[in-house]
């Protein structure tokens, strides 16, 4: 099979869809690897370590798309990537596709064979691929919202942990997941008073084991929303449904009512974001104001650190890659059953029930 790996366009978007390993893994099963002139300069991987790799260093994303195969990548492609994408084409990708009906469609029109990463599911619920991602952008989360909290970024001017004899910062995190715990992580390391809701009590008794009396773990419903959200310094949403739609659990009066100065980082936004006053931002222009609140939301949080988020993704998605290119789409869904779990669209049809379910689009069982 022949693999190709375009330069992302996405605004400050520097990670790669495939390093070194991931080249020399294929080419020894017998793939052929193209890879875009610079697309991995941003994570530090050099044309020439491509092609002492085994890779074939093409100038134009036109002639990647056109000679692929398959398309690895990190983010959905932009509008002006669609047109490059041809039928029978398979997308290997972030697709967050609950959140895009237009993209939706345009890869229902282009027939193309989308797989998502975020939606590739393991037996026992967890998502591989999602899963490094989430580390990196909850840690980020707290290491951003400390930042915007200085009063010369326009926050109150506190810091996260305060110190003797001064209040510490009170951090919300909304979810218990992998980015829920990796904020709290670097919340608690830096001092701070975290609280963590989330629905599933199995998890917050998790949480509470793992944490101890160094968080408060709650359970998530309006009224222990509110309470917390208005009374909170820096507010993380780290919700996750998976394949669908974030619900929308902070409401434009708690934003409201939070004190000026406060910061909310929702990286839920990709997915439609958990908050009511969120709207997608970019590395370039990361943040606005809604009654004082500063907003961060930046839809691709970790490509501000292509090193570390390049080589803890690709660490995951090789995996599926080599199956892929191995067996085809086909022969390769039918033997991993969370890679099954990964296509959205196939052949003009919407074939991922929660994305057509949040989409109103007809849904139609995948069948090899």
């Amino acid at each position: 099979m022949i693999v190709g790996v375009p330069k992302e366009i996405k605004n400050k978007e520097n990670r790669v869809g495939m390093v070194i390993a991931g080249v020399r893994a294929l080419t020894s099963a017998g793939h052929k690897v193209i890879v875009q002139k610079n697309a991995g300069v941003g994570a530090g991987i050099s044309d020439e370590d491509y092609r002492k790799a085994g890779a074939n260093i093409l100038e134009s994303a036109k002639e990647i798309y056109e000679k692929s195969e398959m398309i690895m990548k990190v983010k959905e492609p932009l509008p002006d990537e669609i047109p490059l994408l041809r039928e029978g084409q398979i997308l290997y990708t972030y697709l967050h596709l609950a959140a895009d009906e237009r993209l939706t469609k345009a890869l229902m029109e282009r027939k193309i064979i989308g797989i998502a990463y975020e939606t590739i599911q393991s037996l026992d619920g967890t998502l591989p691929l999602l899963a490094p991602m989430s580390a990196v952008a909850g840690r980020m989360a707290t290491q951003i919202g400390a930042s915007y909290l200085q009063h010369d970024h326009g926050g109150k001017g506190m810091l996260l942990g305060g110190v003797t004899g001064v209040d510490r910062a009170r951090v919300v995190v909304l979810g218990g997941g992998v980015v829920g715990v990796n904020a709290a992580k670097m919340a608690v390391g830096l001092g701070a008073q975290v609280t963590i809701l989330d629905t599933n009590m199995n998890r917050l008794d998790y949480l509470a084991d793992i944490f101890g009396n160094e968080i408060t773990t709650l359970y998530s419903n309006s009224e222990q929303i509110e309470k917390a959200v208005v009374h909170a310094d820096l507010v993380i949403g780290a919700v996750l449904v998976p394949g669908a739609k974030a619900p929308k659990l902070v409401t434009r009066d708690m934003v409201s009512r939070m004190q000026p100065g406060g910061v909310i980082v929702d990286v839920a936004v990709d997915q439609g974001g958990s908050v009511e006053t969120c709207r997608p931002t970019s590395h370039e222009h990361p943040t606005y104001a809604v009654d004082g609140v500063i907003h961060y939301a930046v839809p691709n949080m970790p490509g501000a650190v292509p090193r570390t988020s390049t080589y803890a993704l690709t660490n995951v998605t090789l995996k599926y890659a080599l199956l892929i290119a191995n067996h085809g789409w086909k022969g390769a869904i039918t033997k991993d059953q969370a890679l099954w779990k990964g296509v959205n669209v196939a052949s003009g049809k919407c074939v991922y029930q929660t994305v057509a379910d949040d989409l109103g689009l007809p849904f139609e069982p995948l069948r090899v």
